[in-house]
């Protein structure tokens, strides 16, 4: 009990940082452009990057940047058109479908390891039949959403935003339309203290005026 008492203790000292540890240029970077009306907190990202995988997968980033944030902080994952050949502009679209149903959580991993891990996703039939299994729902629901208004406003949305903010790579977050995180100028000296810092500045940012 001990033990458990003290990691945790570990994990909470590692939240709670000074914010005077973040500066403009290091952990974080302030936009030329501000870019009005965007989410709070997004994230650009692409099936096929293999960061992503890892931020995704084995660091869980994303995860620990939404749980260090107040419940009400709208963030937002959009999926990138410049990876994956032919098929990125695709899963662009079905990432938009998962958007647009709500199941972005039930398709994530099992999108990212059938591109990167099992490459059994390789086409847009092989893609829909991973919605199919993970998320639960019909063939037909793909199809219906994928041809909707709603679902190409999103994709649009998408594309739109990453040529607000002149997104230049993946995995890559934005705060408030005004900061963008630095990933080469966070901690690495451990995979904990990457992440607790990625999350730290992501709420820092978030809380800047």
């Amino acid at each position: 009990m001990k033990k458990i008492w003290l990691a945790l203790a570990g994990m909470l000292l590692a939240f709670s940082v000074s914010a005077a540890q973040f500066t403009d240029g290091k952990q974080y970077v302030t936009l030329q452009k501000p870019v009005a009306g965007e989410p709070q907190v997004m994230e650009f990202f692409s099936f096929f990057c293999p960061h992503c995988y890892q931020f995704e997968r084995v660091y869980h980033v994303s995860e620990a940047v939404k749980k260090n944030l107040p419940a009400e902080t709208k963030v937002t994952k959009y999926h990138v058109d410049f990876l994956g050949g032919d098929l990125g502009p695709v899963v662009t679209h079905a990432w938009a479908v998962a958007m647009a149903l709500g199941v972005e959580s039930k398709v994530t991993a099992p999108i990212f390891d059938g591109i990167q891990k099992t490459q059994t996703i390789t086409d847009p039939a092989s893609l829909k039949e991973t919605f199919v299994k993970a998320a639960g729902i019909s063939a037909g629901d793909y199809d219906a959403a994928w041809n909707s208004f709603a679902v190409k406003a999103l994709v649009a949305q998408q594309q739109k935003a990453a040529s607000d903010v002149n997104l230049q790579g993946v995995p890559a977050i934005f705060v408030n339309g005004k900061y963008m995180v630095n990933n080469g100028g966070l901690d690495t000296s451990s995979m904990e203290n990457f992440v607790a810092d990625y999350a730290n500045v992501v709420k820092f940012l978030a809380e800047k005026q």
